[in-house]
């Protein structure tokens, strides 16, 4: 009977240790599957910062791009008001100088020169269909390619 208690115990024991053998199995696949999703998301956040360092780059090339448009557009409106300034001064010395063009500078404008200067300010497309609408309209001529 001592044998059987002997074997009993000793088969406790196995059974005892292929339950912990089980069980650690278990843990080492639950900690595997854990390490393999961090790595997936490592490899994500990584994908990530990349394509968010290109963008930075790209956006700070078109930052770039745009600054020097900019101060290429500055010099431009510079060199042209002073273009316009010196061909005001160059029409007012013409003027000084040039008395049949004086009296024509002096002649009030015509009724249709006039009302152009009139226009009121016009922003966008719907803003110019109304004062477009607003205006008398154009009658066709007889005898036009209208009828």
């Amino acid at each position: 009977m001592n044998s059987w208690k002997v074997w009993l115990a000793i088969a406790a024991v196995f059974i005892a240790m292929a339950v912990a053998l089980n069980f650690q199995a278990q843990r080492i696949d639950a900690e595997s599957a854990r390490a393999d999703l961090a790595t997936e998301r490592q490899q994500t956040l990584e994908q990530r910062n990349e394509r968010q360092a290109a963008t930075i780059v790209r956006l700070g090339g078109e930052v770039a791009t745009q600054r020097a448009d900019q101060l290429s557009l500055q010099q431009t409106t510079s060199d042209l008001h002073q273009a316009h300034a010196t061909d005001q001064l160059k029409k007012k010395e013409r003027q000084r100088h040039d008395p049949p063009l004086q009296s024509w500078a002096d002649q009030p404008l015509p009724d249709a020169a006039r009302r152009l200067h009139q226009r009121p300010t016009i922003t966008g497309a719907a803003g110019y269909r109304q004062w477009l609408s607003s205006r008398d309209a154009l009658h066709a001529q007889p005898g036009s390619a209208g009828q």
